[in-house]
């Protein structure tokens, strides 16, 4: 399913999470389509973010809000009066989770509840996309990728968070949405990359940190396998997703997983050694000598039904994704109008594949 202008001109577009790593980016592909989008978030977690560098407060109305005030939100929605919304706002760090297990549930799965309850007191809306994670499987660790209809789970408390999300949203389906004629589906993605995040312990951020600073960079899990894509495709599946909920209302309702094929499996030790290849300077790494909490030592994904129901596949292999995330993150460096290169990026990424 082709993602064009004509087809997302004018449309209302409610965006929680817009001043994050992923919304960022997806805020920018949707003014890009000429959508009238409005966003619901919090200021930028990070300092310098995708929000800032790129500008996006000049290009982005939207409302500076948290999730789990539910008044706040639900005020917003109804202002707005949108036709789609799109959730991914979120709490989204393993090891954070960790540290604030309380406010992870609240705002993960609280302020979810409190989207869909928004959604249920505003009759303009049509469809809604709620994006989760592919953590959010009962991981058995187990060498074959996890489908859609396969056991929730979660042995972190984020992951598990996100597990409860999505048997909220199954059941909001289920009891008051369908019958209302809006349609309602979560979307898992596998480890997303590319330029603009600025998150403290995640992969390419702490290589990044480190490497330009002289540093060697400390590895956690370096055989930890995971299915790493570059960000654009998963939102251009979350697009062509969105475009079949608003077109075909409940026929696309339900879980779906983007994630790359079995190329895009790799471990940890494995990004940092194909990264350093291109890197300007001098690349080292080490070992964590201390405990660490536990994450998941591999984890794969089935992307089967967005393959044959919606024509979705990533377009830019592993190696192409991390040339294009450190070209990225260089073009800061230097100094270029970000947003230009963000916008750069999604018309290459449209207009081209790279196996």
């Amino acid at each position: 399913m082709a993602l064009t202008p004509a087809f997302w001109a004018g449309r209302r577009v409610l965006l929680t999470g817009h001043t994050g790593f992923k919304g960022g980016w997806l805020a920018v592909w949707l003014r890009q389509l000429g959508a009238d989008l409005r966003g619901f978030a919090l200021p930028a977690a990070t300092m310098p973010s995708l929000w800032q560098v790129a500008q996006l407060q000049q290009h982005v109305a939207g409302d500076f809000g948290d999730i789990r005030d539910g008044s706040a939100l639900a005020g917003a929605v109804q202002a707005f009066q949108p036709e789609l919304v799109l959730h991914l706002a979120a709490q989204p760090l393993v090891r954070e989770a960790y540290r604030t297990p309380v406010d992870t549930y609240a705002t993960n799965v609280m302020g979810t509840l409190n989207l869909l309850e928004a959604v249920r007191a505003t009759p303009s809306v049509r469809a809604v996309l709620v994006v989760t994670t592919d953590k959010c499987y009962d991981n058995r660790e187990w060498h074959w990728p996890y489908r859609e209809q396969d056991a929730l789970g979660g042995f972190d408390p984020y992951s598990s968070s996100k597990a409860c999300v999505e048997l909220l949203c199954a059941s909001y389906r289920d009891s008051f949405l369908r019958t209302a004629g809006v349609a309602l589906a979560t979307a898992r993605a596998g480890n997303v990359l590319g330029g603009g995040d600025w998150s403290a312990e995640r992969l390419l951020p702490d290589i990044f940190r480190a490497w330009q600073g002289g540093e060697e960079v400390v590895l956690r899990y370096p055989g930890a396998t995971r299915p790493w894509q570059h960000v654009l495709d998963p939102l251009m599946g979350y697009l062509q997703l969105a475009q079949s909920l608003l077109t075909e209302g409940d026929r696309h309702a339900g879980a779906w997983n983007f994630g790359p094929d079995s190329a895009g499996l790799a471990s940890v030790g494995d990004i940092v050694s194909r990264l350093a290849q291109h890197w300007p300077g001098e690349a080292r790494w080490s070992l964590a000598a201390d405990a660490q909490p536990h994450e998941a030592g591999l984890l794969a994904l089935d992307s089967s039904k967005a393959r044959q129901l919606l024509g979705w596949a990533p377009r830019w292999s592993l190696d192409h994704t991390l040339k294009q995330t450190l070209a990225w993150h260089l073009a800061w460096r230097a100094g270029r109008d970000m947003n230009i290169v963000t916008r750069e990026q999604i018309a290459a990424h449209q207009g081209e594949t790279h196996e």
